[in-house]
């Protein structure tokens, strides 16, 4: 993994976790796709169908449409963005992650997060605002808005945005719409990206 060889230590002790019950359904862990980098990591949910018979993230229908938005900034998760998730398998029928299955996976986040160090984090979706996030608020009341992070190894700016596979349930475009609204935040991201 680059220049980071931690991370490669923790993706082997991921692939044999047996922490919780999801490792008893999956057919690969989930571990990261992108480049390691110290600037922009997009946290999303947990991993789908896809996700879980390739073991990485993002790789379906979702995960097309999160590329074309970082391609519309001219980001792209090949070059510029760290892509994980909240829990690293599958839950059975894309359920919501059990409160025991996201804290029994939860030190392969922190040893993400503690070795990258981001300067701003994505969360993707629902389930990654409640996973790092103390509020109570809908991701529809705070995407958009940058956040600090409060970790042991710095403060980073963390914004929530709509996951991909919401903005595909709705199709408008207009004034206002999940989509409108996306493309709002990808340009204020890429403007933070930029000031780094």
């Amino acid at each position: 993994m680059g220049d980071y060889p931690q991370l490669e230590k923790v993706k082997e002790e991921c692939a044999a976790c047996k922490a919780c019950e999801l490792h008893k359904t999956r057919t690969k862990s989930v571990f990261s796709a992108g480049v390691p980098n110290s600037k922009i990591m997009l946290i999303g949910e947990a991993p789908g169908f896809n996700e879980d018979q390739q073991g990485e993230p993002f790789v379906g229908r979702a995960g097309q449409l999160l590329d074309k938005i970082f391609e519309s900034v001219g980001l792209s998760r090949q070059k510029d963005v760290y892509i994980c998730n909240t829990i690293k398998c599958r839950p059975p029928d894309n359920r919501d992650p059990l409160p025991e299955e996201k804290a029994a996976c939860r030190r392969f986040l922190d040893a993400q997060l503690e070795i990258l160090k981001p300067q701003i984090i994505l969360l993707c979706g629902r389930v990654a605002v409640n996973s790092m996030m103390e509020t109570k608020l809908g991701i529809t009341k705070i995407r958009g808005q940058w956040f600090k992070g409060d970790f042991s190894w710095g403060e980073p700016q963390m914004m929530p945005i709509f996951h991909p596979s919401y903005l595909l349930r709705n199709q408008s475009r207009e004034k206002g719409s999940p989509k409108w609204l996306m493309w709002q935040d990808i340009k204020e991201i890429k403007r933070a990206v930029d000031a780094l």
